[in-house]
């Protein structure tokens, strides 16, 4: 084997390897995302689908433009209500957030349109390693649909 083959094979395997340890977190992360992905209730012809993750996560200035509070101790609830051709819709929606000692907190969502997506956003905050009961009602504007979704999350501290 030439000196140049010898590099070139050395070159290829070091890119392999780099490309490889790149792939691999975007591999978890859209994993995780795909788990997520699935958090959603049915209703009538609507889907409700829900995310609850750590402010942390936005980048700074994604979450200044959604007004959103970064914190450590601050989780972000995202709710959207879709049709059965899979078209966001506006809802109205309720909720509260309550720890296992019964503190409860009020969720106050805003509304936010981007493009032809609609979803509802508000923050939660919490202790380290806290159990949430996060409860929501959601009625589509101008049908009559209407669900309240019930879920339970530990929520962390995050950097």
């Amino acid at each position: 084997m030439s000196k140049a083959t010898a590099m070139t094979s050395k070159l290829n395997c070091n890119a392999l390897r780099l490309l490889l340890a790149l792939a691999a977190p975007m591999l978890l992360w859209l994993g995780a995302a795909a788990a997520h992905a699935q958090q959603m209730q049915r209703f009538g012809d609507y889907e409700l689908h829900y995310i609850v993750i750590p402010t942390t996560m936005l980048q700074p200035e994604i979450a200044a433009r959604y007004a959103i509070r970064r914190g450590k101790d601050r989780a972000l609830c995202n709710i959207s209500v879709i049709d059965s051709d899979g078209a966001g819709v506006r809802a109205k929606l309720s909720g509260s957030s309550q720890n296992l000692l019964g503190q409860r907190q009020g969720l106050s969502f805003s509304e936010v349109i981007d493009g032809e997506a609609i979803y509802y956003l508000a923050t939660i905050r919490h202790a380290d390693e806290e159990i949430h009961r996060i409860n929501v009602d959601a009625s589509v504007v101008g049908a009559d649909a209407s669900t309240t979704l019930k879920l339970q999350q530990k929520l962390y501290w995050s950097p």
